[in-house]
């Protein structure tokens, strides 16, 4: 008896190999072909595909599986000892559903064997094998061997032989797991993407061959086929490796083409500085400026001179500076004749930075106006007019002040706060939105734009999320800072740390109490996302510590739901000390500043994002006297733990901002979304650094030897780009 060895070869040049003649390639257009084209696929099953994003072959080719699981060879029946785990290869002698005592349970009991012996084969609540199998029926079985003559399996995984799927499918070798839904399981899935196996031949290959060799990638094709259906983890590393790549490269030649296109297609007023303004405002600080705040105040200012428009991100964690770099670039802006405007997400912020700005920019002679929604009309067109006609140097405002019914007569600067609100299609759409006519610089003069974040970003997302932009960086806080010691309390301890707070009370001090969110826990909600809930979260707990732990205290109670005016009221009496405790929810994240505030309780910490902790925790050690952060928190999931951990570990925001990556995701990298599932396909940030480093070499040598994607080896290359970045095709024929 000869036996007959099978052999997966999952390359795409599989059938080559094994030296027989290889079906018809697919063609190009049956990538975008319905599931329903597939064997064994109804259109109730590609109903049910649609829920995981997949609607074509080519979308089921591209979903990867997960992980792989790793089982062994099939082995004989007499090989299988008590207790193991193993794969069979037998024939079906016999079948019958048997009941038990236990209400809702079936078995499903079979007699299989192969040449060395027999045994018994178990499943639990599977009637419907009874009707699928028949005695003679070739199976492979996996599953776990327990004791009795003959032994007994408890089947997890069964295959039938001869009916289509490639042998071992389910139980040999490396085992796709697919991210799945209960209607359409992994087990359904992987016979779907076995059907679907030649029409991997008919992928785009997107890159071109000089730079697969470059990367040392293999061909599109045997990517996917590699993917699914590795040989062995190397050979599945691979597979990943060149969609990882592709997608990468695409990503980083349109972030490079659309910074590219800002910096040709319109030309930006050169603000060449004169130190008339910003030598008296750095006369009047009380104190010096960091070695980095001087860092990327020159790289500001270098840019600023340029008659290219600036597109540069400011990025340093809570209390770093980055609003005295910001003040000492409009006082450039304004010494070179031109007009600037600081953006910000909500009303309560411009009021606050107004504030700022007006003590800032004093000793320059600059008085910036506000404009929002709150300003009385009669005043609203007073300031307007004085914009209209720059007699008004500086506004300060929503992103209402770039709206249609806002002109400037020369502005050369927007400085846009709160930066990681916007993703990059809100930047360009800024961008468009930035450009003004006037007689000096000429038709369409691009203003310059500086973006600013407290939250500091990894370098990976730096290269991503923010790939349009030029990053400076403040590290560390200026001198006079106090340290905040981050601790974590939980239930058992809640009282005492209750003492400790009332004790600061005693002493003159004051303190923040944040409430949970009752929404999303994990992404970084702003302001302009708290609900009702939220409010009644903080409500309720500002009427428990009136009555409670801070009863001989003043309670004052600050959220988004209510009006702006009673919101900027309750700040005001806290930042005045006619209040000793604000209850609040994220509304005082960002631009609060209350040097007496020496303590912040965060409730039910773990339901925040670790970015947002930070954030919180910047709001104290803002004056003299050391500041606590204390982090009420119970977690019950694991990564909600390591986020309470890490912010007792360190107070550096850019170490917090990659372990933040690392646990909530990178978000969505060209919108708005700051958490969760990533809009990359098959790239990780937190994993992927050098395939990143790499895509933007590789970007930005395509870019310099064919700009416009023109040439033939490129032509697939720029459909891809302009598929993903809406705005491209304009920007690159430019």
């Amino acid at each position: 008896m000869t036996a007959t060895l099978t052999i997966k070869l999952p390359f795409a040049g599989a059938d080559e190999a094994r030296g027989t003649t290889p079906p018809p390639r697919p063609g190009f257009a049956s990538w975008t072909a319905p599931l329903t084209g597939l064997p064994g696929v109804t259109a109730a099953i590609a109903a049910r595909a649609q829920v995981l994003g997949i609607e074509t072959v080519g979308d089921l080719l591209l979903h990867l599986p997960s992980r792989y699981a790793a089982y062994d060879d099939a082995r004989l029946v007499r090989d299988a000892a008590n207790g193991m785990e193993v794969a069979v290869r037998v024939t079906l002698h016999s079948i019958r559903v048997v009941p038990t005592r236990k209400r809702g349970l079936r078995l499903v009991r079979a007699v299989v064997g192969d040449m060395s012996g027999r045994m018994e084969a178990v499943w639990f609540n599977q009637q419907h094998l009874v009707r699928m199998l028949s005695p003679g029926d070739e199976l492979l079985l996996r599953g776990t061997i327990g004791p009795g003559t003959p032994p007994r399996m408890t089947v997890k995984a069964h295959e039938v032989l001869g009916r289509g799927a490639s042998e071992g499918l389910h139980t040999q070798g490396l085992v796709p797991v697919y991210p799945a839904t209960e209607a359409l399981p992994a087990t359904r899935l992987r016979e779907m993407v076995d059907a679907a196996r030649p029409y991997a031949h008919a992928a785009t290959e997107v890159l071109p061959a000089w730079i697969r060799e470059r990367l040392g990638l293999m061909p599109i094709a045997d990517a996917i086929i590699a993917g699914h259906f590795p040989r062995d983890a190397k050979e599945g590393g691979k597979g990943r490796l060149r969609l990882v790549s592709e997608e990468l490269v695409v990503l980083q030649i349109g972030l490079l083409a659309m910074r590219k296109s800002e910096a040709t297609r319109r030309k930006a007023l050169r603000l060449v500085p004169t130190g008339a303004l910003t030598e008296p405002l750095r006369g009047g600080l009380p104190f010096r400026l960091t070695a980095e705040q001087e860092r990327s105040l020159a790289d500001i200012a270098r840019d600023l001179r340029r008659p290219v428009p600036m597109r540069r991100l400011l990025q340093g964690e809570v209390g770093s500076g980055k609003t005295v770099v910001a003040a000492l670039a409009i006082c450039q802006a304004v010494e070179a004749g031109a007009q600037a405007a600081l953006l910000v997400p909500t009303e309560t912020l411009a009021d606050q930075h107004l504030r700022t700005l007006d003590e800032l920019l004093a000793p320059a002679g600059i008085a910036p106006v506000l404009i929002t929604g709150k300003v009385p009309a009669a005043e609203r067109q007073r300031r307007l007019m004085a914009l209209s006609t720059g007699t008004a140097s500086v506004a300060v405002g929503t992103q209402a002040l770039l709206s249609t019914g806002v002109r400037f007569s020369r502005l050369g600067l927007v400085v846009v706060d709160e930066q990681h609100r916007f993703g990059v299609e809100q930047r360009q759409q800024l961008s468009e939105r930035a450009a003004v006519s006037d007689d000096v610089g000429g038709p369409e003069t691009a203003s310059h734009i500086l973006y600013m974040t407290a939250t500091p970003i990894p370098r990976t997302l730096a290269l991503t999320s923010y790939g349009d932009l030029e990053v400076s960086s403040i590290r560390g806080r200026p001198p006079g800072r106090s340290p905040v010691e981050t601790r974590w309390i939980r239930a058992e301890d809640r009282e005492d740390a209750y003492a400790e707070v009332r004790s600061q009370l005693r002493a003159g001090r004051q303190a923040y109490v944040i409430c949970p969110m009752v929404g999303d826990v994990n992404a970084d909600q702003s302001p302009l996302d708290e609900g009702t809930d939220d409010a009644r979260e903080a409500v309720a707990e500002a009427e428990r510590l009136r009555d409670g732990p801070f009863r001989e205290f003043r309670v004052g109670l600050a959220h988004g739901a209510m009006k702006s005016d009673q919101k900027r009221q309750a700040m005001l009496d806290f930042a005045n000390g006619e209040t000793d405790v604000l209850v609040a929810t994220t509304v005082v994240e960002v631009g609060i500043d209350v040097a007496n505030a020496t303590v912040i309780i965060i409730e039910a910490a773990d339901r925040f994002g670790l970015a947002q902790l930070h954030q919180l925790r910047g709001r104290v050690g803002r004056g003299k006297e050391p500041g606590v952060c204390l982090l009420f928190g119970d977690p019950t999931t694991d990564d909600g733990s390591r986020r309470l951990e890490a912010l007792t570990q360190t107070t550096d925001g850019f170490r917090l901002a990659e372990l933040d990556l690392t646990i909530r995701g990178e978000g969505a990298i060209l919108g708005l979304r700051q958490a969760g599932p990533t809009d990359l396909r098959f790239a990780r940030l937190s994993r992927d650094r050098k395939p990143l480093a790499q895509a933007r070499h590789v970007a930005k040598r395509v870019l310099a030897i064919d700009p416009r994607l023109e040439r033939p080896e490129h032509v697939l290359l720029r459909r891809a780009v302009t598929e993903r970045f809406a705005e491209l095709p304009r920007l690159l024929d430019a």
